[in-house]
């Protein structure tokens, strides 16, 4: 084909999601699959939010609110801000290429972790800026090389809090320090997929920096404790200024209306997500007691999956857990080759993660 493409999309490497279920079982011909490698909720959504969606059915052939008035206000309420200061999107992910697309140029440069959730990477070769990757340090976002990285042609600084894959903070006191130090031309995109799930009380309030620091926006999702994956919803919080400029290159009707009354309903079904988190603190408790067990090193995590050294070929242990009915996620798309980041299940599915596992690491001792 003679058609020439921009080359900046070269470098994207399309995404590879988890194996889906059916894929599995079918593939290996089993009739129960469990599917801990993509962080979902294993409770699954609010019954409040599937109601929401059934009553909605009738509703399906008018276009859905552009705006998304009532979820900015459920927000708003919640979060106790101003709905001008909301963006939604079609996913988090949205969001974060809403604000490369706003704002980056071949001629910038974009500053993330290594290794840190993939869609920073992607959002940057979209619009051809420059990837600056500064590994991790102990598992965590090493800010003061970050610092050190930081160029004229710095214009966006992602910080994944937690951290994708590692499951690791970055707390209060070091963020405010490294926003104090970053220049206030620089974008510092703070994403928090995970912000529910965390427990550490120094854990960063970042709506309540946004008074004194109005160079950060921050993300979060309705795909992990809400568990609306499937229906694709997150949203930005910022200064209305920057949320203004990403409505400038927001498709007019991102978010379906489905996914718009499923996350109203799940935001007031406090209940439901109380009870997500509790069952994914046991089931961390559970799996960090059995992993010690087995003499398995693991980063202790604020999100809903752990990050394990299975101290052999982690593609390998990926295949033979998948022959046993277990979906998980391998270390070395990460760069970690030895180690697979678990979504936390329920107890029954945890608890048929450990047995899989034994299994296959008895197998391997015995050859």
């Amino acid at each position: 084909m003679s058609i020439e493409t921009r080359r900046e999309i070269l470098a994207i490497k399309p995404y590879i999601p988890g194996k889906p279920i059916e894929e599995v079982q079918k593939e290996y011909g089993l009739s129960k699959v469990i599917k801990l490698a993509s962080n979902e909720n294993p409770l699954g959504a609010s019954a409040k939010a599937m109601e929401a969606i059934s009553n909605h059915f009738s509703k399906l052939s008018i276009y859905p609110d552009g705006n998304c008035t009532e979820l900015k206000a459920e927000l708003a309420k919640n979060l106790k801000i101003d709905h001008d200061q909301i963006i939604i999107g079609n996913g988090s992910d949205e969001v974060l290429k809403l604000i490369g697309e706003a704002y980056l140029t071949s001629d910038d440069q974009v500053i993330m972790a290594d290794p840190t959730f993939s869609e920073y990477q992607y959002v940057a070769r979209l619009m051809g800026a420059a990837e600056e990757l500064v590994p991790l340090k102990d598992h965590k976002h090493n800010l003061k090389e970050m610092l050190q990285r930081i160029t004229p042609q710095t214009k966006i600084i992602f910080i994944c809090n937690p951290n994708n894959p590692t499951g690791t903070i970055v707390n209060q006191d070091r963020l405010v320090e490294f926003l104090k130090a970053v220049p206030s031309n620089i974008l510092v995109v703070i994403d928090e997929a995970y912000y529910e799930y965390v427990q550490a009380s120094d854990y960063p309030q970042t709506i309540s920096l946004l008074k004194d620091f109005e160079n950060i926006i921050i993300t979060r999702t309705f795909s992990k404790v809400h568990g609306l994956a499937s229906l694709r919803v997150g949203y930005g919080i910022a200064h209305p200024k920057i949320i203004a400029n990403l409505n400038r290159v927001k498709e007019p009707f991102n978010v379906n209306s489905l996914a718009q009354v499923a996350a109203i309903a799940s935001l007031r079904d406090q209940e439901h997500l109380a009870k997500s988190v509790t069952v994914n603190e046991q089931g961390k408790l559970y799996l960090y007691q059995e992993l010690e067990k087995l003499g398995l090193e693991y980063i202790p995590t604020e999100a809903n999956f752990i990050m394990f050294n299975v101290r052999r070929d982690a593609n390998t242990l990926f295949e033979e857990l998948l022959k046993k009915g277990i979906i998980i996620r391998s270390g070395s798309i990460f760069n970690m080759p030895s180690y697979i980041r678990l979504t936390i299940g329920t107890m029954e599915e945890n608890e048929s993660f450990i047995r899989a596992l034994k299994e296959v690491l008895v197998g391997e001792n015995s050859n």
